[in-house]
């Protein structure tokens, strides 16, 4: 069975305005009835978040809507790798050239020539906030924040909005998220632990 979880991800919001950001969705969810203005701890991954509001279908399709929440919104604030959890990851996009690099084989197997400067990468990221990666088409070298991922599973930010146990989010609620994240790019990071 276990755990499921859809990651709203800010992918441009610096450290010193991710608070400020995030109590602007938080307040427009309570606004909306989609969570609860107290926290719990009725989240995974961090010791109190957001249970489901009265009105949290208006996240959801409404073929969705009997699938209650089991569990809320966890915030994550601070310098974060958001990954997809169980599963493999299949590619990186270079977003100066738009070439696909593999990093797994048909077989999902990693491939470690084209995965190492990643994950080297995301730990530098991780300690210091900044790492770049040289895009092995056209040699360009890129902050890891910038690629792209196939599925969206990875993400390198300072702010998430994670639902966990949730029903699917609509595109049009994250579409509504992302214009109060004053128009930020943003990663759907969704993934099962």
């Amino acid at each position: 069975m276990g755990d499921h979880f859809q990651t709203i991800v800010d992918r441009d919001a610096g450290a010193d305005e991710a608070a400020g950001l995030a109590r602007s969705v938080i307040d427009w969810l309570v606004a909306e009835g989609i969570v609860l203005a107290e926290r719990t701890d009725r989240v995974l991954s961090q010791p109190l978040g957001h249970p489901p509001g009265p009105n949290w279908s208006r996240a959801v399709a409404e073929e969705d809507a009997r699938w209650e929440p089991s569990d809320g919104l966890a915030v994550h604030l601070g310098r974060t790798v958001f990954h997809g959890g169980q599963g493999c990851f299949e590619a990186a996009i270079c977003p100066r050239c738009s070439t696909t690099t593999r990093l797994a084989d048909d077989d999902w197997k990693v491939i470690d020539e084209a995965w190492t400067p990643f994950s080297e990468a995301i730990g530098t990221w991780y300690d210091t906030g900044v790492a770049h990666v040289p895009c092995p088409a056209c040699s360009r070298e890129v902050p890891l924040p910038d690629w792209n991922w196939s599925d969206d599973y990875f993400a390198f930010a300072h702010l998430g909005l994670k639902f966990w146990n949730w029903p699917e989010v609509t595109p049009e609620f994250r579409t509504r998220v992302c214009a109060l994240l004053d128009g930020h790019r943003t990663a759907y990071v969704w993934g099962k632990l």
